[in-house]
């Protein structure tokens, strides 16, 4: 995408230091925002570790590698980013800490078309809330962790953005093969954790109800339904299979499933209990033995087929 000659990352987490990756992956020249050694440490680490795992797949080799780090400019301060025309902003989930990011782009970065802010949960209207300058070129991208496997982005605009900054935006992810989907409107959660909740809820309830085990919804989730819909949509698979069936089964089923408002009592009573997941080293399941570089190539086995990146050729001056 010519019209983009650099991009600006503000944050050196998980899902930042993904954006960094997929974003020079691509040939983009990508100015990292970093406050401290310890930040810019910690942020090549897990950059350099997201390329060893693509060359482990095959997908990029050694020199490849280095092209890409070479497009990787390391930044203290917003002057220094003065010239980027795309913005990703990855910083805690909170309102005042985002502001403060927006408000020093507006001050030292006078070029920039669009700042795309991941957050999961707040609304783009309450992102723009007091920017002035820039308060119509924010808006939601969201990814899906981890940032350069996974393709999916679900955007979102408030009020105040044009059309044309969406366009924009849309047109930047797709020069990267991403698989973006903008929302109508916006919405807690948006599409993905809306329908991933939904489904979490239901299987909670299976749970609860005694009707079967955690070990035995995820069989089922990985053994029916769900490999099916790496390749076809569910709004397919129900059209094509008639919707006179589909209307008698909703009939059946939909006065039973859940729909519970509060947190689950049985989140509550193992968080009681001291397990609260893979970190405490029980949770649903016992996580004490299990061997996690399996666990993350499962994770992640679904979506290498979607990496076929085109390397940039040469490394920056």
């Amino acid at each position: 995408m010519e019209r983009v000659k650099s991009v600006g990352v503000v944050g050196t987490g998980m899902i930042a230091t993904a954006m960094v990756a997929l974003i020079t992956g691509h040939g983009y020249p990508t100015y990292v925002f970093c406050r401290s050694d310890s930040s810019e440490e910690r942020f090549w680490k897990t950059y350099e570790g997201h390329f060893d795992l693509l060359k482990a797949h095959g997908i990029v080799d050694d020199e490849q590698i280095a092209i890409c780090r070479s497009y990787v400019k390391v930044v203290r301060t917003y002057a220094e980013m003065k010239d980027v025309e795309v913005v990703f902003e990855s910083v805690v989930e909170n309102l005042d800490t985002k502001h403060d990011v927006y408000h020093a782009l507006e001050e030292n970065c006078p070029n920039i078309k669009v700042i795309g802010s991941v957050s999961s949960s707040i609304v783009p209207d309450k992102l723009a809330e007091g920017i002035e300058k820039y308060g119509d070129r924010i808006i939601v991208t969201h990814p899906f962790n981890p940032a350069h496997i996974v393709p999916y982005f679900e955007l979102c605009k408030g009020a105040r953005v044009p059309q044309s900054v969406l366009d924009f935006a849309v047109e930047f992810l797709e020069s990267m093969g991403r698989k973006p989907v903008v929302l109508k409107k916006p919405t807690p959660g948006f599409i993905g954790n809306r329908l991933q909740f939904a489904l979490w809820r239901e299987c909670l309830a299976l749970v609860e109800e005694g009707i079967c085990d955690p070990r035995d919804v995820d069989r089922a989730l990985n053994y029916s339904f769900c490999p099916r819909y790496s390749s076809i949509g569910i709004f397919e698979h129900f059209d094509s299979g008639g919707l006179e069936l589909n209307r008698n089964v909703c009939a059946n089923l939909f006065p039973i499933i859940s729909d519970r408002k509060t947190v689950p009592e049985i989140i509550d009573k193992l968080m009681a209990e001291g397990k609260t997941g893979l970190k405490a080293g029980e949770g649903f399941y016992d996580w004490r033995n299990v061997d996690m570089k399996a666990y993350a190539e499962r994770v992640n086995a679904p979506y290498w087929k979607f990496c076929n990146w085109d390397f940039p050729k040469q490394k920056m001056e």
